[in-house]
């Protein structure tokens, strides 16, 4: 249940969530029963922590109730974005305006998350990974470590697009270390981006790439490697 704070105005709070003082918060936030928030996290204006799961009745999301949400020590929950319980956000991660973060999702240090990007159930993200505007990270997806992913990019995991029979594995997206993903690319399941490859914009990408490969089109095709200046270990 929730209860109305005077904490900040229109805060709603439910039960057992401990606010530190050194918390901001913006107006109309709403945080759920159990979440936890660390010290001086950011949780801007119309902001939903917590939000209970709701599936459809045809959903092969698992159905268990989730675990309370944890926003870490100095993460940003931006304006009208939904982090739904079961989700972990690490400590000074940023989730973007009217993001939108599942069940059982860890979203690692320092990473951000893009303005209107959502990231479904069950997807594990590293740290310092860049999620831009518009993107779509579907779920059993997993980002490692300083990923960078463009606006738009779309990750896919069904084959049969829901025409399946019940138990039908579904196979989200695997980026490896350090590589990028070009605007508007399309990822089939299963996929793999290799560490420190380099997928171009707008390619369709129906098979692994393998490591500091470079590969563009539709469909994707390698055309060189990465060379050694372009490594993140240059730029950092």
């Amino acid at each position: 249940m929730l209860h109305r704070s005077e904490r900040a105005p229109g805060l709603l709070l439910g039960d057992e969530v401990d606010l530190p003082d050194s918390v901001e918060i913006g107006g109309n936030v709403v945080i759920h029963g159990g979440t936890v928030v660390a010290e001086d996290a950011r949780l801007q204006d119309g902001v939903v922590i917590g939000k209970p799961l709701a599936l459809g009745k045809h959903s092969s999301a698992r159905r268990e109730p989730p675990s309370p949400v944890v926003i870490g020590e100095g993460a940003t929950v931006c304006a009208g974005a939904v982090v739904v319980a079961g989700a972990q956000v690490g400590p000074g991660a940023v989730v973007g305006d009217q993001a939108h973060v599942r069940e059982r999702v860890a979203v690692g240090e320092d990473s951000v998350v893009g303005r209107g990007s959502a990231v479904d159930n069950d997807v594990t993200i590293g740290a310092r990974v860049r999620i831009q505007t518009g993107c779509y990270i579907t779920a059993f997806s997993t980002v490692e470590d300083d990923v960078f992913v463009a606006p738009g990019v779309t990750l896919t995991n069904d084959d049969t697009m829901a025409r399946h029979p019940p138990g039908y594995p579904v196979r989200g997206a695997r980026l490896r270390r350090a590589c990028r993903v070009g605007g508007g690319a399309v990822l089939l399941p299963g996929v793999e981006v290799g560490e420190e490859a380099f997928v171009a914009a707008g390619a369709v990408v129906t098979r692994d790439v393998g490591p500091r490969a470079v590969v563009i089109g539709v469909p994707a095709r390698r055309v060189r490697e990465v060379p050694d200046e372009d490594l993140l270990e240059h730029w950092t």
